[in-house]
């Protein structure tokens, strides 16, 4: 099988069946191409008989649309993985961006033990070698006041054509090429494991730290630079610039 020629959710599931990767009981839809999965996955949590006891997750071979950060396009042409997953929660206290740091830490530590050293640019992005790899878009479904689903846009450049400060998977392994089917099976993996990381809130922080890209970063809209210290609990950034000490959020 060509690494960007699977079609339908079956071979992803009939994959798992062979690895036994996943622990969740999903619903797999997918499309050839789509404007955006987010807007496939809205209109498929929206619709009648939509139940929030199952993981779900829309993949598309590429999208025309894709949603990047602040709005931006995600460029997703044919071989990497695209897709929009949501999960329920677990209990009363979740972030979307603890989730998205989650994530973040989930497939960097997968990476990771195929010797891809990942890093995390917070608060969206997997970098390797200060090259854009992986990036995602979590947020948290309310009914009420109570949180029901996490959800998280995903895109992880694989063996599909990236701009010049982009990077794919295909770039770093040497001795095969790698599979968009199987690093989409990771992903549903590591959305697993970033809802058990939010468990201990403690230990995810902390390994997240240690991912972090650099030590410094300019606020946006300034020329400041500031001092990373860290992250608090519920994945915000902690920040220094001489006798001034922040929190940022993923919208600062």
């Amino acid at each position: 099988m060509r690494n960007h020629s699977w079609t339908g959710a079956a071979p992803i599931a009939s994959l798992n069946r062979k690895t036994e990767g996943l622990k969740e009981s999903w619903h797999l839809r997918w499309k050839p191409v789509c404007g955006s999965t987010e807007l496939e996955l809205a209109r498929w949590l929206k619709s009648r008989g939509s139940a929030v006891n199952n993981p779900k997750a829309f993949f598309a071979g590429r999208q025309s649309h894709g949603k990047g950060q602040r709005g931006r396009i995600w460029d997703s042409p044919l071989g990497g993985v695209w897709l929009s997953a949501a999960i329920p929660c677990k209990n009363l206290d979740q972030s979307a961006g603890l989730f998205g740091l989650g994530f973040a830490v989930a497939l960097a530590n997968r990476l990771e033990e195929s010797n891809i050293p990942a890093r995390i640019k917070w608060p969206n992005d997997l970098l390797v070698d200060g090259k854009k790899l992986a990036g995602c878009l979590p947020r948290v479904i309310y009914r009420g006041q109570r949180p029901v689903l996490m959800c998280i846009g995903i895109g992880l450049n694989v063996c599909n054509p990236v701009p010049p400060e982009g990077t794919s998977l295909s770039e770093h392994f040497t001795l095969h090429r790698p599979s968009s089917l199987r690093w989409s099976l990771e992903v549903l993996m590591a959305i697993e494991k970033a809802s058990c990381l939010l468990m201990r809130p403690e230990y995810l922080c902390k390994e997240g730290e240690r991912l972090l890209w650099k030590k410094q970063i300019k606020k946006i809209d300034s020329e400041e630079t500031w001092s990373i210290q860290g992250l608090d609990l519920s994945g915000q950034l902690r920040v220094c610039n001489g006798m001034r000490e922040e929190t940022w959020n993923r919208f600062s």
